[in-house]
């Protein structure tokens, strides 16, 4: 699959945003969202199953615990590694490939669960995006994502990051996978059904919202490198503004931090 030097480019700087930090340490706090998300998949032993943007292997271990084929796909090569140890350690065949959503290879019908919670939303081209998870899906298969919404919490934090670090040229926002228009425009062909469901994702962390920031800063690749672009004094202020966000929308009682944010659960059934 061709595509032009300007995409190239972007797609390199997409890998280095997704290597920077360490997402496997920053998903840990995601994890009860994610299982509640596995949960509703219902995954049973024997299908062969394709995690699409696996991470560090987050859903792709419960996926294997419950007996299933699993492989697991995503861009960023030190994801891929960490997910294998794990893998290993825990003693569970699954495959990891360093891959592209937008290219994925494996055959026509290769799987009959192709699933990716936050992650295939971020790939810069969506139509091809959705081609893929369809084409890999066999007939009378499941394709479900799970993508934040442009009004929800982290929707938000996408816009404060968007404020002081313009986002990158050449791709539609992220957070219209979360849009439920533009995905059933997106997959509207080869699909024979499609439900779309608003969520809430719990988002725990023991520490106050100032140090969340400084958390996501360390280890979420975004936040890494919407930081690592500004000089000081704009760090100071793009620190402001999400330390605002996050307090405005604390739960928390005593000292942590707790946010809903709302994604947009998409199940679809394979035509």
């Amino acid at each position: 699959m061709s595509i032009s030097p300007e995409m190239q480019a972007l797609k390199i700087r997409l890998k280095a945003m997704w290597m920077a930090g360490d997402y496997g340490h920053f998903a840990t706090y995601l994890e009860p969202g994610a299982l509640e998300f596995f949960a509703r998949l219902q995954i049973a032993p024997g299908e062969r199953v394709l995690d699409v943007a696996c991470g560090a292997g987050q859903l792709a271990l419960p996926a294997a615990r419950v007996g299933a084929a699993v492989t697991g796909v995503d861009i960023a090569s030190n994801l891929i590694e960490q997910a294998q140890s794990r893998a290993q350690a825990a003693g569970l065949p699954i495959r990891f490939e360093e891959a592209d959503a937008e290219d994925l290879p494996y055959d026509d019908a290769a799987f009959d669960v192709v699933f990716s919670l936050i992650g295939a939303m971020f790939a810069p081209r969506p139509r091809q995006v959705a081609a893929e998870l369809v084409r890999v899906c066999r007939p009378g298969g499941r394709i479900v994502m799970g993508n934040w919404t442009p009004g929800g919490f982290v929707g938000q934090m996408f816009k404060t990051h968007g404020k002081h670090v313009p986002p990158p040229a050449g791709m539609p926002p992220p957070v219209l996978w979360g849009d439920e228009a533009t995905v059933r425009e997106r997959l509207d062909d080869g699909i024979a059904d499609l439900q779309l469901t608003r969520k809430m994702y719990p988002m725990k962390y023991p520490f106050p919202p100032p140090d969340v920031v400084e958390f996501f800063r360390t280890y979420y690749g975004p936040s890494n490198r919407a930081f690592a672009a500004l000089d000081a004094d704009k760090q100071e202020a793009l620190r402001s503004d999400l330390e605002q966000l996050w307090s405005e929308h604390n739960q928390a009682s005593r000292g942590g931090t707790e946010v809903e944010a709302e994604y947009l659960e998409v199940a679809a059934i394979r035509a």
